[in-house]
């Protein structure tokens, strides 16, 4: 067997300086998993962390998280990590099963050949020529998803693939993906600070998959600006309790409706001047989707766009290539604060919490106990809430996720750019003595999140970075 990644030369597989696993045309065929990427963690030292039924990260040596900017994937030489994100979506736009080659995993550190990106290791996916493999293919797989949360709901995934050798010289390819299921719910309410805690039995309850009661506060020291605003007498703060009481979120199921989807396409055209290992090649891919992230917060990534093009010269000991990757956000947006923001609309804060601390007192004047007080004080403040499925809830959702503000929405806007080049040269075949290659990389970023990432409010942030080896 040949591999290419480990010295970024053909070699055989016992003869390659480091450990590598592959994954060939044998194998994908073989696997009981739903697709060839899933079944990438039946190999050695593989772990895949499943963020959604549609973004899957792999992990190599021990080091687990979804956004894994440790790990590079390269399709056809190609880095496939968003440019803002700096890592991969697992194969939401990557290759289709019919269009794959070969995949080949370094799960070591390979930073002196790939860059600091490879620290934990490499993916390096290589397609089917149209000079080698032409021909019409395709596949349709159909299925149930079934979860306790939503049910059972069906699962579709399709791919074809359609590829021409119109002479010694020239041949083109096509392939177009598509997979549409439905997300595993996140519907745990689980408190976060309280084992065992709720919204009736923790004041400052903050739930798992609920979002909103992130925003909380003292209501003692509210008490005492209220006062010193005149609103409430002097000296009530005595009657008021020094604890932090949390406002009332929104479930994570009524700001998602965990639709799952990619499709992807892609196109190449392979011109061999001289029939021989002498190729010039132009690839183009786009692909769209909607799946969920998990990271500082919950994040429903939607319609999320990228694509990607590429011309490159090669022969067997040489290689120069240049591409460039563009991603835009589409209609992502930001769960958490979605759930905030609804709860602003209809009611700021400090009125929400100068209600609660009015209410609240009235209620020990009245001679509530403490927690009759504080049930009268959150019914009071809940006055007006939009309740889920409602035209005034709809709207200020829509609100919220249309204004990338945070303050008062959370759309997750980004059009990034990657500009990249390198080029490697064999020398091996010129001398008997040694092994030498040469080789370098060149790469400007253009990263423009409006300043929801970044601080990037005036203008994309550009920088470059530049690399040589031997």
């Amino acid at each position: 067997e040949v591999v290419i990644s480990a010295s970024r030369t053909p070699e055989r597989i016992f003869e390659s300086p480091v450990t590598v696993e592959r994954f060939g045309l044998k194998e994908i065929k073989n696997t009981a998993s739903v697709d060839f990427y899933d079944g990438l963690e039946n190999l050695k030292g593989v772990d895949i962390n499943t963020n959604s039924l549609t973004f899957k990260s792999i992990n190599t040596r021990g080091f687990a998280t979804f956004a894994n900017t440790r790990f590079m994937q390269l399709v056809d030489g190609m880095d496939n990590s968003a440019p803002a994100l700096n890592f991969p979506l697992g194969n939401l736009l990557g290759m289709t099963e019919t269009d794959v080659q070969s995949v080949e995993l370094l799960p070591g550190a390979a930073s002196a050949l790939y860059g600091a990106n490879a620290f934990n290791g490499i993916l390096f996916m290589r397609s089917k020529n149209p000079f080698d493999n032409d021909g019409i293919s395709g596949y349709v797989k159909r299925g149930i998803t079934s979860q306790e949360a939503i049910g059972d709901n069906d699962y579709t995934d399709l791919g074809i693939r359609m590829a021409y050798k119109f002479s010694d010289h020239f041949a083109a390819k096509v392939n177009f993906g598509y997979l549409k299921g439905t997300d595993w719910a996140a519907v745990s309410q689980e408190d976060k600070d309280m084992v065992g805690g709720t919204r009736a039995s923790n004041l400052n309850y903050d739930g798992l998959n609920v979002y909103g009661d992130e925003v909380s506060t003292n209501i003692n020291e509210v008490a005492q600006t209220l006062i010193s605003l005149g609103i409430i007498p002097s000296g009530s703060d005595a009657l008021i309790p020094s604890v932090d009481v949390s406002r009332t979120g929104y479930n994570e199921r009524d700001l998602t409706n965990y639709n799952a989807e990619s499709i992807k396409a892609d196109w190449g055209l392979y011109f061999r001047p001289w029939a021989d290992d002498f190729e010039i090649q132009y690839v183009g891919k786009v692909g769209s989707g909607n799946t969920i992230y998990q990271g500082a917060n919950r994040y429903n990534i939607k319609n999320f766009f990228l694509q990607q093009h590429k011309l490159e010269i090669k022969n067997d000991n040489f290689f120069v290539r240049g591409y460039v990757t563009e991603d835009k956000a589409g209609d992502s947006y930001d769960m958490v604060f979605t759930g905030i923001n609804i709860n602003r609309a209809w009611k700021d804060d400090n009125t929400w919490f100068g209600e609660y601390v009015g209410a609240y007192l009235t209620a020990s004047l009245q001679g509530a106990n403490n927690d009759e007080a504080h049930a009268a004080a959150r019914a009071q403040a809940e006055s007006g809430r939009y309740l889920p499925g409602s035209p005034e809830f709809k709207a200020a959702f829509n609100r919220s996720i249309n204004d990338p503000d945070l303050t008062t929405g959370s759309k997750f806007q980004d059009n990034s750019k990657i500009y990249h080049a390198d080029a490697n040269y064999n020398l091996g075949y010129l001398i008997d003595w040694a092994d030498i290659q040469l080789g370098g990389s060149y790469r400007t970023y253009s990263l423009n999140s409006s300043g929801t990432i970044y601080t990037d409010d005036d203008g994309p942030i550009t920088y470059s970075e530049v690399g040589v080896y031997t």
